[in-house]
């Protein structure tokens, strides 16, 4: 994991895919570029960060799925179907409300995230795309965000593919752009790392960004933006 970080030190671009409310890992890995491809044509692979997040509960790390309509599974990431058959969004909401509702800071930002939701996204493309943007304006990151349009196996040597490189069947691949770094959090004894941002901005509020920066391997921090 050593190499791979030190790979990333130089190319200031990123091309990765859209998760849903994404880990602390992935949030490292924006703040270490100054441009981020966002990879629209894929196709879509089931049971990975794409449509899920972990978020810590009462007795333990849950996972919130996002279901896709089955027609849209191996299709192009853009135009994934959610499924809205499923109520998964009261079990989402209901697992918030339960996990952080009373975390210091999550009446403060659940209004803005509860916005979204009630939109009801028709793709799981745009529910992430809005979620990410949300989360990155209440962080306080501005970055400079992009589409990649064209599928490529390979990629021109200023962008560091990271599609695929934070997932949730590798532990340590997190590793690459993220140490641990711990915060308060409101149920248990043992600190757990990389969980959703949602964990994190429903804690610290304001001091997301700090532990964000905090959170960055070393191996890295010379590409981080701080704007």
């Amino acid at each position: 994991m050593a190499e791979l970080a030190t790979q990333i030190d130089a190319p200031k671009e990123v091309l990765i895919e859209l998760h849903y409310l994404p880990s602390l890992a992935y949030f490292t890995c924006l703040m270490s570029h100054d441009i981020i491809w966002l990879e629209t044509q894929e196709n879509y692979p089931k049971q990975t960060y794409r449509n899920r997040c972990y978020v810590l509960t009462t007795n333990k790390v849950d996972v919130l799925t996002v279901p896709v309509q089955a027609g849209s599974k191996k299709a192009p990431v853009r135009e994934v179907l959610i499924d809205y058959g499923q109520d998964w969004i009261r079990r989402h909401w209901g697992c918030f409300q339960s996990a952080y509702g009373k975390s210091p800071y999550f009446e403060y930002y659940a209004p803005y995230l509860e916005e979204i939701y009630r939109r009801k996204p028709e793709y799981l493309f745009d529910l992430n795309y809005e979620l990410l943007t949300l989360c990155l304006r209440l962080i306080g990151i501005k970055k400079d965000i992009r589409y990649n349009m064209s599928y490529s196996e390979n990629v021109p040597s200023n962008i560091f593919d990271a599609r695929s490189l934070i997932n949730d069947k590798k532990k340590d691949s997190a590793e690459v752009f993220y140490k641990s770094t711990s915060y308060y959090q409101t149920f248990g004894n043992d600190f757990v790392p990389n969980l959703s941002i949602v964990d994190l901005l429903f804690n610290q509020g304001p001091e997301a960004r700090r532990i964000l920066t905090e959170s960055i391997q070393p191996t890295i921090l010379s590409g981080l933006n701080k704007a």
